[in-house]
């Protein structure tokens, strides 16, 4: 099984007529993924590579009502406005791409995902995959292999690298999830904890982390209680100075709050493994497995 995305999800994307939406939107459709059509305001009508382009979400669902997810790429400036349309047409499942949104934006769409019931993968993420089925993001497909280890990471690159990890040692993946690099995201590691331990097509968890933030840390307090499945952790940024940020704008050290021994303390509590580095999870499986 898998969660969120399936060979049964239907797929708009935002931004279809920009450089970035062709592209991917013919990448992602290559891969398997049900595209069914595009939105672009003002240039309804026009057609990318065979896809309808719309106006709006609402004209899109009007002709395809069957379309329950999408994935944006849209400028920053207009991001939030995208994603609220998309959640207020009833999407189940809305990746945004984008990155450099203001955090105020963020944090206005995030919130009506919650109250309406829509899942929110990002901002700033590569995506989510389901291995042979879904396809929905910017991720190398080519890494990722069906499987039953779930994958949930704050750093796209990272996870290739883990997701190669584990395909070259025989270990494929359910599904795959970049939570995204801002300090503020939709999907968090506690929802797609809970939703990987509802699953049963999953049998262990593997879990990106970085410095910054609180979020291992939650992730850890919800593993000791509600998680049974194993659970094989990551942290990256050990070595960075304090005060430094490495890459993600949620990724830097605020006090004694986010550091990387405060992460790894917490996960080994809560009875996770925690490996040294990426290319370890492979062994670390065998033994759990």
């Amino acid at each position: 099984m898998t969660i969120l995305v399936d060979k049964t999800t239907q797929v708009l994307v935002q931004g279809i007529t920009g450089r970035e939406g062709q592209f991917h939107a013919q990448a992602m459709r290559e891969y398997g993924t049900k595209i069914v059509a595009g939105t672009t305001p003002g240039k309804g009508g026009q057609e990318i590579e065979g896809m309808p382009v719309f106006d709006s979400v609402v004209e899109a669902k009007e002709q395809f009502p069957k379309i329950n997810a999408s994935i944006i790429f849209v400028p920053a400036r207009f991001a939030a406005d995208a994603a609220t349309e998309a959640i207020d047409a009833g999407l189940q499942v809305v990746t945004v791409i984008t990155e450099h949104i203001p955090v105020h934006d963020e944090m206005r769409f995030i919130e009506l995902a919650r109250r309406q019931g829509s899942y929110i993968i990002g901002p700033n993420t590569p995506g989510i995959i389901t291995p042979g089925e879904c396809k929905l993001g910017i991720m190398p497909a080519h890494v990722f292999k069906q499987g039953r280890v779930g994958l949930i990471s704050r750093s796209g690159t990272l996870t290739y690298e883990v997701a190669a990890s584990l395909t070259n040692a025989g270990f494929g993946q359910s599904t795959a999830i970049g939570l995204g690099g801002d300090p503020i995201v939709g999907m968090s590691f506690v929802n797609a904890l809970k939703l990987f331990e509802e699953d049963k097509g999953t049998d262990a968890t593997v879990i990106i982390g970085e410095i910054g933030g609180s979020a291992e840390e939650e992730a850890a307090a919800y593993i000791k209680k509600h998680v049974t499945k194993s659970v094989i952790a990551y942290i990256a940024g050990r070595t960075a100075p304090k005060g430094k940020r490495m890459g993600h704008a949620g990724a830097i050290v605020s006090g004694k709050t986010g550091t990387a021994d405060g992460k790894i303390t917490a996960l080994r509590k809560a009875g996770a493994t925690v490996i040294e580095r990426p290319i370890d999870v492979d062994e670390a499986l065998q033994k759990i497995l």
